[in-house]
């Protein structure tokens, strides 16, 4: 990069859900070319918790639950990714290895007569980042709480709100329902700082679910699009400035078996495939921030006892054009009963 010269490289605002968070950074040149790739290293960094987001895989989201039920979930996610820049800077061994554990409460109730029902997450990072720089082995190490999100569902046909008793009854055919998706902006974010928890922005995704039972087998499919608004303080040099991000559409489908009678004791085969997120600086989109992967895993849960059970996931990149590029192990123990406590 000569002088008097001014190049913008992509950057993260933040790591998330719905892929990498990417901003514009203006470097100038020799003195800040180190700064400005060790930027666009980052920005396509593997990103946590895509379970609610663009890179999640769900099985079951719209399978419904009787009246009054509760669960209080506590997960750990661990994830190991690198970054591929397909040569075109001069980054080497670029990964990433962190663990997100997350505390979630699960809540069904009547919403005009259909089955509905809110969940509500809150996560928390710990993790180190790492890469090769124009030779020179950088690495940061970042701990804090991740934004809070929100989902509430209610079923369109097949699933009308049902007391217990009546739902120990019902055997389920077709499904149809709808949800939405909220990501708050209550994580860790420093604009000074390339890499943090939190995106700074919320987020709301729009969703249509699908669940057909054949037997034993049952099949999801959903199709939504994650919509966000700006970042007022993106990472950027000398100052933070405002980014915005395009909608992202996703695709998500699974099929899982019920093995043997206990309904709560199943496996599923599990993939989604999601595109867009194109970032934009001063209203200039960047195309090479544009997102087309997609991720394959398989899910299995297994009953402990009447109130608890335990859920294992796994999932990997497929193809990969940006973002996604990590493995992700899951081990979520979950507590459910009938009714508030007395």
């Amino acid at each position: 990069m000569s002088h008097g010269v001014r190049k913008r490289f992509a950057s993260p605002v933040g790591l998330r859900r719905s892929g990498s968070a990417i901003a514009s950074v203006s470097v100038r040149p020799h003195k800040n070319k180190f700064f400005a790739l060790l930027a666009l290293f980052f920005a396509v960094a593997p990103c946590p918790l895509r379970r609610l987001c663009a890179q999640s895989l769900a099985p079951r989201a719209y399978v419904i639950t009787p009246l009054h039920w509760n669960a209080v979930v506590l997960t750990s996610s661990f994830y190991d990714g690198g970054a591929n820049f397909n040569g075109t800077i001069p980054i080497t061994g670029a990964s990433g290895i962190y663990n997100v554990p997350i505390f979630s409460y699960y809540h069904s109730f009547s919403f005009f007569g259909r089955s509905a029902n809110f969940t509500g997450s809150l996560p928390y990072g710990v993790g180190t980042f790492q890469g090769s720089v124009l030779g020179a082995h950088k690495q940061v190490y970042r701990s804090g709480l991740l934004d809070a999100d929100f989902r509430l569902s209610v079923n369109l046909l097949g699933g009308p709100a049902m007391p217990l008793g009546q739902f120990a009854k019902w055997k389920q055919k077709t499904l149809l329902g709808v949800s939405l998706k909220v990501i708050a902006p209550t994580g860790q974010y420093d604009p000074t700082k390339l890499v943090n928890w939190g995106i700074n922005r919320w987020a709301f995704k729009p969703e249509v679910g699908y669940s057909r039972r054949w037997g034993r087998w049952l099949v999801d499919g959903y199709a939504g699009v994650w919509l966000y608004t700006i970042n007022e303080a993106s990472y950027s040099m000398p100052t933070p400035e405002p980014q915005t991000e395009s909608p992202i559409g996703s695709f998500e489908g699974h099929l899982s078996y019920d093995i043997g009678k206990n309904p709560r004791f199943w496996a599923s085969l599990d993939g989604n495939f999601w595109f867009g997120g194109a970032t934009g600086f001063k209203g200039t989109t960047n195309p090479a921030t544009k997102q087309t992967s997609s991720r394959i895993g398989g899910t299995v849960s297994i009953p402990a006892t009447k109130h608890q059970s335990i859920k294992i996931s796994y999932s990997d990149g497929t193809y990969i054009r940006f973002g996604g590029n990590y493995q992700n192990v899951s081990v979520a123990w979950q507590y459910a009963w009938f009714g508030w406590p007395k």
